[in-house]
């Protein structure tokens, strides 16, 4: 099995690029929610992922339903900056899912209200800054999650 980042509707091609590469270096399966904000041959986004692009397996849902309806029995994880809990208090599975908004407005309200307790947020000073960069977080999140099952798959 192998960990499952989920992004909703990306925008930015240079993280969705930068998210490739964190998947490939550490087998985790991207999905990928259209809309897209880009097209899958724009240059920043390969130029992002550098020559990784073969390692990394990819698929493409029309809705985050469609992922929900092909894996009935995961375990899905919700980055929000409106979360109450933070990634740590959780414990990682093999084959869980870690589900990202849009770089501009987050995952959609209704989707937190009806998954509040699998919720997360990276603790982070909302003084100055209202998120982390979306390749960041997930790359916290991810390598978190490999933390908790003792590195899987990783040398």
């Amino acid at each position: 099995m192998a960990f499952h980042i989920v992004l909703v509707e990306p925008e930015i091609p240079a993280n969705t690029g930068n998210i490739s590469r964190t998947c490939a270096a550490t087998g985790t399966i991207l999905h990928l929610v259209r809309p897209l904000g880009f097209d899958t041959d724009d240059r920043t986004l390969k130029r992002a992922g550098l020559d990784y692009w073969h390692s990394v397996q990819i698929m493409y849902h029309d809705s985050f339903q469609e992922v929900r309806e092909l894996y009935p029995e995961g375990r899905f994880y919700f980055a929000s900056t409106r979360a109450t809990r933070y990634y740590t208090d959780f414990e990682y599975r093999d084959g869980d899912f870690f589900v990202f908004g849009k770089e501009t407005k987050g995952l959609p309200q209704s989707l937190i209200d009806e998954n509040l307790e699998t919720c997360m947020k990276m603790p982070m000073r909302t003084d100055h800054v209202r998120s982390l960069n979306l390749s960041n977080s997930v790359a916290i999140v991810i390598y978190e999650a490999l933390r908790q099952n003792n590195f899987i798959g990783m040398d």
